[in-house]
């Protein structure tokens, strides 16, 4: 454990706020920093900082360069890497700078980091793969959430006279909402056995919500963007959480909904295997290429999630037990200060 205090700031940038994603984490990392008395920051320029995260990347190379040259460690903690863009149409404005992002990530990776956490072995492999290793530091730590808060032990009881599926994605913009495509058909195959509902929580536009209304005979809810702090009653309200990203780096909503005693179903994509162990959910053979977006095998997806519902306090109890023993952020934040430290 982390006794004694040997850091005393750290500077975290860019100061990502989002619903999802690197916003939460940096929420919850920083939570965790606080609690063992380590300021925060976000200025780069600040004398007094020992070591800075990173969180995926900043434009702010200057600043970076110069902390470098006071002898600052610079760590980068890593996500995934865009590549919708190279399969399908997404607009000129998300293809551009989707690019831009990658360029900007594996500029610092090579130049400016003196050590990478990588957010699952897939995520590592991946970026070995696309833009080779480097000779710097580096490891592995899942995400993880505060257990307290995403727990099943209070409200958010779920419905009796149906199944509820939650979706939770900070966005369905830009050409990622195939996944939610999936979902749909999803929840219409398992209704022509049983009473479903499908909510979706995350950025649906308008249009879009009415045209999947108009084609589907499933009951689906769109909740739209909703505070933080509705997640994990939304959660615990639920059945059964989908996970709709293909290839996730770590999902931080999968890590929320296992926490909160929620089974999970998705393909075996990404880091999904390494999150959700049979216990906890299933994780379907995606049935051709999700690297090339082929058509999945939906009534193998139906299939599992069937089995999830029928035992429900089997899986419910599986997914809980499994955060508490691996998911963590208490855990997390050991991790990352452990590695922190050696850097300096």
């Amino acid at each position: 454990m982390w006794h004694n205090k040997p850091m005393n700031r750290v500077c975290i940038t860019p100061r990502v706020i989002s619903m999802g994603g690197v916003g939460s984490f940096r929420l919850k990392f920083e939570e965790g920093l606080r609690v063992r008395g380590i300021d925060v920051t976000y200025d780069l320029a600040d004398p007094l900082v020992d070591v800075i995260l990173i969180l995926a990347g900043t434009k702010n190379l200057v600043g970076l360069w110069g902390a470098k040259k006071r002898g600052v460690p610079i760590v980068q903690r890593l996500d995934g890497i865009n590549w919708i863009q190279r399969k399908r149409w997404t607009g000129v404005r998300y293809h551009l700078r989707a690019e831009y992002g990658n360029a900007l990530l594996a500029f610092t990776r090579r130049y400016l980091a003196d050590g990478i956490i990588y957010q699952s072995a897939f995520t590592q492999g991946w970026w070995e793969n696309w833009y080779g290793e480097t000779r710097v530091p580096k490891q592995i730590v899942h995400n993880a959430v505060d257990l307290q808060v995403y727990s099943p032990d209070v409200e958010g009881e779920r419905p009796t006279d149906r199944f509820r599926i939650v979706v939770v994605e900070g966005s369905l913009a830009g050409g990622l909402d195939f996944g939610l495509n999936w979902a749909l058909r999803l929840t219409e195959m398992l209704s022509a056995q049983l009473e479903m509902e499908l909510l979706v929580v995350g950025n649906v536009d308008q249009r879009r919500q009415a045209d999947y209304q108009a084609r589907t005979s499933a009951l689906v809810k769109f909740l739209g963007v909703v505070p933080r702090e509705q997640i994990p009653s939304i959660d615990r309200s639920s059945h059964l959480y989908f996970s709709a990203e293909v290839n996730p780096p770590c999902p931080n909503a999968v890590i929320e909904a296992l926490a909160c005693g929620t089974p999970v179903l998705g393909f075996d994509t990404g880091s999904l295997s390494e999150l959700v162990p049979p216990q906890a959910g299933r994780v379907v053979l995606y049935g051709g290429s999700p690297w090339d977006l082929d058509e999945p095998d939906i009534p193998a997806l139906a299939k599992a999630a069937a089995e999830i519902l029928e035992n429900q306090s089997g899986f419910r109890q599986g997914a809980r037990s499994h955060a508490e023993q691996k998911l963590g952020l208490d855990a997390m934040v050991e991790q990352y200060l452990e590695f922190l430290l050696s850097m300096k």
